[in-house]
């Protein structure tokens, strides 16, 4: 990749300079806990780069590509060849231009993945492989990951995480708002405490709560799907009134992912998982529904957590930043903030409308940072993808006549969005920062 890759001025180039070698906080991931806590060596490149990418997949299945070369039963030099086959048409895709980047920062090798070179491509990643030793840790210190926050179960054992610096965990929370048998149940034996009744319940689940703290956890995370419909006499939504209120109370950062549309096609259900990239986008978001949840954390006693609001409605950009002013208090900035541009937003458009739409409706310097949203160790080049789209973003206004005070506030907003402001909020919760 060109070192001006997306940067189109010089002052955008001035500006990369402020973020290209920060660390990367990534607070929101589906890296595999298991293979950080083994440091998972990869010794081929499918099982590396293709395999754990619903996006790639979802990408061959457009292409018209057989499910077996997939996620079937094809041998993996003929799996990546079909990848190969497809990368080519996918230019003004974000795929591509990830693809090549990942290529390129592990591998070196620079040159696009064809049909004609897939073997030769396959032979050389495969023979680095098998004389490097790339690990899951290996390629978080590759990519300078300070922080990894991989999604985790309350029920989940954590203890495989202890002594991994670079590594904590991030709550998904949707199995305690809507909680099974069979999670009541492992939830009342992990505490000791009987879960059945909703006393029982909060008491167990605080205890778990604390047990997650000691091992790190700054950030949780609820799904509020296509359709949600707040009902403040719902039991899942009592559920998520109360553990909104539980992060409040300890400084946890909540994130509200909202609009998937997780069912489409029931055989591709079938055939890859419930994860297998067939999902869709939703309607726009009932906003009276949004604001009245917010709004019933708010009126608790320890009132609203801080909050990213993440849409996957492109329509739902203004709506959700505009948010960020109808709820405050006293003494902190960014109490609700726009996340990044998410799953299928994000890509360069994606991501500039979201800056666009963060400036205008709210305030730019409380944006949060950038997070893959990935079960890809190879996905951390999505935040050099995101530097530089900012700073060619910020630089063009600066070359266009906006008013800025200077140069170097400008070096400052970028190191805050790409960094500083994540870092922050770890420090706060760490005690550093009061």
């Amino acid at each position: 990749m060109k070192a001006d890759f997306l940067l189109n001025s010089k002052t955008a180039l001035e500006l990369y300079e402020k973020v290209r070698g920060l660390p990367i906080i990534d607070y929101h991931n589906h890296l595999s806990v298991s293979d950080i806590a083994t440091d998972k060596r990869f010794t081929d490149i499918l099982e590396l780069w293709i395999a754990p990418d619903p996006y790639k997949h979802r990408a061959m299945r457009m292409r018209g590509v057989p499910e077996k070369y997939i996620t079937g039963e094809a041998s993996s030099e003929e799996k990546f060849e079909k990848w190969c086959e497809t990368l080519p048409h996918l230019f003004g895709n974000p795929l591509y231009h990830w693809s090549l980047m990942e290529l390129s920062t592990v591998f070196g090798i620079d040159e696009l993945p064809t049909q004609k070179n897939a073997k030769e491509i396959y032979r050389c990643c495969n023979e680095y492989l098998s004389r490097e030793s790339v690990t899951s840790r290996s390629l978080l210190e590759r990519f300078n990951v300070e922080l990894a926050c991989p999604c985790v179960s309350l029920l989940d054992d954590l203890s495989c995480l202890e002594g991994i610096a670079n590594v904590a965990p991030s709550l998904r929370g949707d199995d305690i708002v809507a909680p099974s048998e069979d999670f009541l149940k492992r939830l009342s034996s992990l505490t000791g405490i009987s879960a059945y009744d909703d006393n029982g319940f909060s008491s167990a689940v605080k205890k778990r709560l604390d047990a997650l703290e000691a091992n790190g956890l700054v950030f949780t995370d609820h799904a509020l799907d296509n359709g949600f419909c707040f009902d403040a006499d719902r039991d899942d939504v009592k559920r998520l009134i109360f553990l909104a209120g539980e992060y409040a109370k300890r400084d946890l950062v909540m994130q509200l992912h909202i609009g998937a549309q997780r069912f489409t096609s029931t055989k591709l259900r079938e055939a890859a998982g419930a994860a297998g990239g067939y999902a869709g986008i939703g309607n726009s978001v009932d906003v009276q529904s949004l604001t009245s949840l917010l709004d019933a954390v708010d009126m608790r006693e320890h009132r609203l957590p801080k909050t990213v609001l993440f849409t996957l409605n492109p329509a739902d950009n203004a709506l959700i930043s505009v948010l960020s002013g109808s709820y405050s208090r006293d003494g902190v900035s960014g109490l609700i903030t726009q996340g990044p541009a998410w799953w299928w937003c994000d890509h360069k458009q994606g991501i500039l409308d979201m800056l666009e739409h963060t400036a205008a409706f709210s305030l730019v310097s409380n944006f949060v940072g950038m997070t893959t949203d990935s079960r890809s160790f190879l996905s951390f080049v999505r935040h050099d993808y995101f530097r530089r789209i900012l700073c060619d973003w910020l630089g063009k206004k600066i070359d266009d006549g906006e008013p800025v005070s200077d140069i170097e506030y400008a070096k400052s907003l970028v190191y805050d969005l790409c960094y500083g402001n994540a870092k922050r909020i770890i420090n706060k919760k760490g005690g550093k920062e009061k």
